[in-house]
């Protein structure tokens, strides 16, 4: 008997996803087809016999055998080896169909038929459990080095060794194939959480923009609304101011959508000013940032911006304090002080930075008597 060599195993599937695959996808079956050649010699042997029911039985078992070969063959190969990972019993009833068309050639093929152990083995990898599929083989290199002994078989040690490399090359495409499945599961996942984290960067930066902007919005148009009768003329300025508010705020969110808004502490004190001027809160705001580093400045001034505005809407505070160093931001007031409801959504989005950052964030009630916000990156280079 000539040896059946490895290349019994198929080739593995190619990439492409299920419903939209390659031309060439739709012939991947001839991978698996051409290497059926090396049955030629128990076709050989089936052809021989003086009886033509015995030449005619053979070829049209053998073909037998090679159809549902390229059957589990394609099937499992359009699935990506999973097409009964989870289902053992399918795959040993599949296992099992091969086994006795097998059976059927060996009348005709006589010990040729062997030939069809590397397929079986093969075939036993795609569908079954590694350990399942591993014994499988190991039952038949034990059955053919037992033939072997006996003068109708020969070649027992080729064959032993073609099915050994056969089984293991399945195996290795097998592993090669869930490698790239979970690789491909893993950048899903990254993608997936970039999109997530996109979405909370938009949705805290909105939050803070808006939550300011709006705030300051509010408190002008209560003052334009009580100046309109008393101070006609101031109260056109703050409509104007209001104009002015609405198209920042809109540029804002602009901006924050397509990711490029710059922030700065100088840029938010001063905004800071005008919102507590135009809720009448005594306003209390460093003047000097020089010993501020460039790197602390964006996030200080989201702190400032949180904190400010969260003094204007909730605090019912007559008196607002800023404090600015090195590495802390303070914001304190002389209102109602911290409640029991926990962190709103702006606090937890600014916590969220500065962590990110490497600092803390607490909150708690001012020397003033109010609330406290301080931020500390002590320690942050």
């Amino acid at each position: 008997m000539a040896a059946v060599t490895s290349a019994a195993t198929p080739a593995p599937p190619l990439s492409g996803s299920h419903g939209h695959r390659p031309r060439i996808a739709r012939f991947g079956w001839l991978f698996g087809g051409v290497w059926l050649f090396f049955l030629i010699e128990p076709a050989q042997t089936a052809l021989a016999h003086e009886s033509l029911a015995l030449r005619v039985y053979g070829v049209v078992t053998l073909l037998a055998f090679s159809a549902w070969y390229l059957l589990i063959f394609t099937f499992v190969r359009s699935t990506s080896f999973r097409l009964w990972e989870d289902e053992v019993r399918r795959g040993w009833i599949a296992i099992g169909v091969l086994l006795a068309l097998a059976a059927l050639t060996v009348p005709a093929c006589r010990g040729e038929s062997l030939a069809t152990l590397v397929y079986i083995a093969a075939a036993a990898m795609m569908v079954l459990p590694a350990r399942h599929a591993f014994t499988l083989t190991g039952v038949f290199v034990v059955v053919v080095l037992v033939l072997d002994a006996f003068p109708e078989t020969e070649s027992g040690a080729s064959l032993v060794f073609s099915m050994i490399v056969a089984a293991l090359a399945v195996w290795g495409i097998r592993q090669m194939i869930a490698r790239n499945i979970e690789l491909l599961a893993a950048q899903q996942t990254i993608a997936q959480l970039a999109v997530a984290e996109e979405r909370a960067r938009t949705a805290r930066d909105l939050h803070d923009i808006l939550g300011h902007s709006l705030t300051v919005i509010t408190v002008k148009a209560e003052l334009a609304g009580r100046l309109i009768t008393v101070d006609p003329e101031r109260a056109g300025r703050e409509v104007a101011d209001l104009e002015r508010l609405s198209r920042e705020a809109l540029a804002d969110v602009r901006r924050t959508v397509s990711g490029y808004r710059p922030v700065t502490l100088a840029g938010e004190l001063a905004g800071a000013r005008a919102a507590l001027d135009a809720a009448d809160i005594d306003a209390e705001l460093p003047t000097a940032l020089d010993e501020v580093p460039g790197e602390r400045r964006e996030l200080f001034g989201w702190v400032v911006r949180e904190g400010v505005t969260n003094v204007v809407r909730h605090a019912a505070a007559r008196r607002c304090v800023v404090t600015v160093t090195r590495d802390r931001v303070e914001v304190a007031d002389d209102g109602r002080g911290p409640t029991d409801e926990g962190m709103g959504n702006g606090l937890t989005g600014l916590r969220e930075r500065v962590e990110a950052a490497g600092g803390a964030l607490t909150v708690g009630r001012s020397p003033l008597g109010g609330f406290l916000l301080r931020v500390t990156l002590t320690g942050v280079k």
